[in-house]
């Protein structure tokens, strides 16, 4: 089934073109025109989903829960078209889009199902004490509430499971607020049709028309108009450190802040220890290469770092991991930006004095090879310039002296999404010192895994100490991340046909 754009925007409930265009610049196929938004259609959409929220609030959380079901009926239902456009725009095979579509689907209904068993709501009831000396305690009973409008940035590498009812969208619909999308320009079309799912559910459920809107394009103006329009009441965000940053400083900056919750970057270092390294080096080289080129390394938990201890193992380490990244053909990336982008941060490596070029994969246009470094740990102590994160399939091997060394690097480490241990019954000692460590770093610690692949499910945390994310007690992962959307109030001595119905049913 082929999928033909109509180019407009969703604004409460109205599809609706405007005057500028941009044209797609998909992986492959025809491109298409889209509508340019501007700061007056930002606001026409802010403002029907303030209307929104006065009724949606109030709903149910059965009627919430049939709508984000709906939701994920109505992907299903335009599933061959939405596998064809995404595929084009993208350049994702079609078994990456098929499982990410499960994944979308999968996560709405999951959080259908949290929802409605009630438990984030965080009810607490403290009943009065009328005979209490010296002075009597009121009644008092507290709850989650929503916040208002949300607005949530597509993300370039997830199109469907990160961006128009990916997980900051469904989980800010699972609270009860309304949710202002902008599209990520590298897949419009996408955007589009999932648009339209989201709409076909709205009106089969008889939400109100404003609780979603779609706004395409526009550059950074649109972004800006976005974040600081007055009556949104909190960002998602996953993307880059420099573009995170910029909209962060923009919530922070408003009259009346507001909370910025962005997935910046990450380079997910696995510390691979002396027993491990070993027994199975060759096999975790072998792991190590397989998670780092998944999707041309374009995941945000791509292990982008290796850190052992120098020796016979390290370098054999070295060389079954060379051997496996040399076997790898080419990629195509998301898009032509996001592949110079990946070529300027290898070159930069690269010049970096010290550096051991193990692997140089060249490719041109929208493609990428591996490309794998290894540097000692002292050069790499002393080049913070290596430390960031290079979006797509490049991988450091770090050699250190010793297990301090080691432990050293951990300590100096950024705020991570993950961090890793490979480890065998011989090195628990060993991982003991670096897991107070390493829990203070990373949102999620894996033991002889791989981070790349994020479980949605109620204990995920995607998230973690700046720059990897903005809020490290969030995540955009699993059912906690519903919490971001919600803020607590207290209720004194308040008549019970005024409580929120969720008190009342508490």
């Amino acid at each position: 089934m082929t999928y033909s754009p109509h180019g407009r925007h969703l604004i409460a409930g109205d599809w609706t073109a405007s005057t500028a265009t941009f044209r797609s610049d998909p992986a492959h196929g025809p491109a298409h025109e889209f509508g340019e938004a501007t700061a007056d259609l930002v606001d026409r959409a802010c403002q029907a989903a303030e209307d929104a929220f006065w009724s949606y609030a109030e709903t149910t959380r059965a009627e919430r829960a049939a709508f984000l079901r709906a939701i994920a009926e109505e992907i299903e239902a335009r599933a061959a078209a939405i596998t064809q456009i995404a595929t084009a725009e993208s350049g994702l095979p079609q078994a990456r889009i098929e499982g990410e579509r499960g994944r979308t689907t999968g996560q709405l209904r999951l959080f259908a199902d949290h929802i409605e068993r009630g438990d984030y709501l965080d009810r607490r009831v403290d009943p009065a004490l009328p005979d209490r000396t010296p002075l009597p305690r009121p009644d008092i009973r507290m709850v989650q509430r929503p916040l208002g409008p949300v607005a949530v940035f597509g993300a370039s590498n997830f199109p469907l499971a990160f961006s128009t009812a990916g997980g900051d969208t469904a989980s800010a619909l699972a609270a009860g607020c309304p949710v202002v999308l902008r599209g990520h320009q590298a897949h419009p079309g996408t955007a589009e049709i999932i648009a339209e799912a989201i709409h076909a559910a709205i009106t089969r459920c008889g939400m109100p028309a404003g609780v979603f809107a779609l706004l395409q394009g526009g550059g950074n103006a649109v972004g800006q108009a976005l974040v600081t329009h007055p009556l949104i009441r909190a960002v998602g965000f996953t993307g880059s450190l420099r573009g995170g940053r910029a909209l962060f400083d923009l919530c922070a900056g408003r009259p009346e802040p507001i909370p910025f919750f962005g997935e910046l970057g990450s380079i997910n270092p696995m510390f691979i220890l002396p027993q491990a390294l070993g027994a199975r080096g060759t096999a975790i080289a072998q792991g190590w290469a397989a998670s780092l080129t998944m999707g041309a390394g374009q995941f945000c938990t791509n292990p982008g770092v290796a850190i052992v201890i120098d020796g016979p193992d390290a370098a054999r380490f070295a060389q079954a991991a060379q051997s496996a990244l040399g076997d790898v053909a080419a990629q195509t990336m998301l898009t032509d930006g996001i592949a110079a982008a990946y070529r300027s941060g290898c070159a930069a490596a690269l010049a970096a004095p010290g550096v051991d070029p193990l692997i140089q994969g060249q490719a041109d246009g929208r493609t990428a090879l591996p490309v794998l470094l290894r540097v000692s740990g002292d050069t790499w102590q002393s080049r913070p310039d290596l430390h960031h994160e290079v979006f797509g399939p490049l991988g450091i091997l770090i050699t250190v002296r010793d297990a301090p060394q080691m432990e050293a690097i951990a300590r100096d480490l950024e705020g991570q999404l993950t961090c890793t241990l490979h480890l065998d019954a011989g090195d628990t000692d060993h991982a003991r010192r670096l897991m107070p460590i390493l829990e203070r770093k990373a949102g999620r610690v894996l033991a002889n895994g791989f981070p790349t692949g994020v479980e949605v499910c109620d204990a995920m945390v995607h998230g973690g100490p700046y720059p990897a994310s903005t809020n490290f007690g969030a995540t955009s992962v699993g059912t906690m991340a519903i919490r971001r959307f919600l803020r607590p109030v207290a209720y004194q001595n308040m008549p019970a046909a005024l409580l929120p119905q969720d008190l009342q049913e508490g």
